[in-house]
């Protein structure tokens, strides 16, 4: 709706841009998730202005915009908010300025990534992300052109350029997408191997499955993950930015911890509300409690605010199937591996939400053996 051509064909996206049409992100676009604040910085270095909605996505705290906000105000953006949208003007033009991320968020450091490169003099991000799709996008764009040093202490220094030129890149695999089938294979007793699965992207995932005692191979060309042992042992988690273990990958996980044996321990320190699905699990037959408390080896952000943020998974327990109506993209794929090892026919709404994150998920699925079928809710039998 901005302007851009897009093609895509054999799972490469071409895109050329050469003007914008329109400044004017609609929301039944850009309402559906949180990215359209990242066009915000490149609009408005080609147009001075840029009109986005209050955004969606999942319901797994709070997330507000404030850090991408504050950070293009200290850029030389004007932002008014009104009717439930966000109007960017910048008169003078976007020019350096030294950023304090109060929290290393992924998606703020992308943003003030893509808005420092045009923007006049050098940007500081502090206290930035670091994750493999972070120092990606900053390969990507120092091929076009972009002067972006990574400093030791969580620092990141761009020094504006007038222009960046195109490019072409080949973009990280998905470790989501892999940590999910990989869990899958262990909860199935399956035998899998995943073409494209980087260790570097996965060493704490790897860690942990070393940790409980759970088989795979690397090789160059991929990662294969054997679930032909004895339940694995409990184990005690909690989530963390990079090379933390991801927040990403609690919720799968945690699936993988009900059939664990004994009890495991999950602090989840990224987000507040991130254990809403853990319900659908106890109506599963899970056994699972949730706390207040940290009860991880540190104190987090969350202490004394009463967010239920830690989890205590008793296993093994056999899950049963049930009706689970899909809240977020990675509850959703966790109920789907919860149906995969619970006994009878289940049956998930709302796959929506899961083809924002997944591509194709139950067709891969089903190539590896599951018994799985995506119909339309009115040819459901009740």
């Amino acid at each position: 709706s901005l302007g851009s051509k897009l093609t895509l064909a054999d799972h490469t996206l071409y895109i050329n841009t050469p003007f914008i049409k329109n400044t004017f992100v609609e929301t039944k676009v850009g309402g559906l998730n949180r990215m359209a604040i990242i066009t915000v910085g490149p609009v408005l270095h080609r147009c001075g202005e840029a009109d986005i909605p209050m955004p969606g996505g999942d319901r797994i705290g709070l997330r507000p915009l404030d850090f991408h906000i504050n950070g293009l105000r200290q850029m030389g953006a004007e932002v008014v908010e009104r009717d439930g949208r966000y109007h960017f003007t910048a008169p003078r033009g976007l020019h350096g300025a030294t950023i304090n991320l109060p929290f290393p968020s992924v998606m703020a450091t992308e943003n003030f990534l893509i808005t420092a490169s045009l923007a006049k003099g050098v940007t500081i991000i502090q206290n930035a992300a670091l994750e493999p799709e972070i120092i990606d996008l900053i390969k990507f764009l120092q091929k076009m052109g972009a002067i972006i040093e990574i400093k030791v202490d969580r620092r990141i220094v761009i020094d504006g350029v007038e222009k960046l030129h195109a490019a072409s890149h080949k973009l990280l695999s998905d470790r989501n997408e892999a940590v999910s089938l990989a869990i899958a294979a262990y909860l199935t007793k399956g035998d899998l191997y995943l073409r494209g699965a980087q260790q570097d992207t996965l060493l704490t995932f790897l860690n942990t499955l070393s940790k409980m005692h759970l088989r795979f191979e690397i090789d160059d060309d991929g990662i294969r993950f054997l679930g032909d042992g004895p339940p694995p042992p409990a184990i005690a988690l909690e989530t963390d930015v990079h090379p933390g273990f991801m927040t990403d990958w609690q919720q799968p996980f945690t699936v993988l911890l009900t059939q664990a044996d004994g009890m495991s321990v999950v602090h989840e320190t990224i987000y507040e509300d991130r254990f809403g699905y853990t319900q659908a699990l106890q109506e599963m037959g899970a056994h699972i409690g949730l706390y207040a408390k940290c009860l991880g080896e540190v104190q987090c952000r969350f202490r004394e605010q009463q967010y239920a943020h830690s989890c205590v998974v008793r296993g093994p327990t056999p899950l049963k199937a049930t009706q689970l109506d899909i809240p977020d993209i990675r509850a959703g794929c966790s109920y789907i591996l919860a149906a995969l090892c619970a006994d009878g026919l289940s049956e998930v709404y709302g796959i929506d939400h899961i083809e924002r994150g997944y591509e194709n998920l139950d067709r891969k699925l089903r190539k590896l053996g599951a018994q799985i079928e995506r119909v339309q809710e009115r040819d459901l039998v009740v």
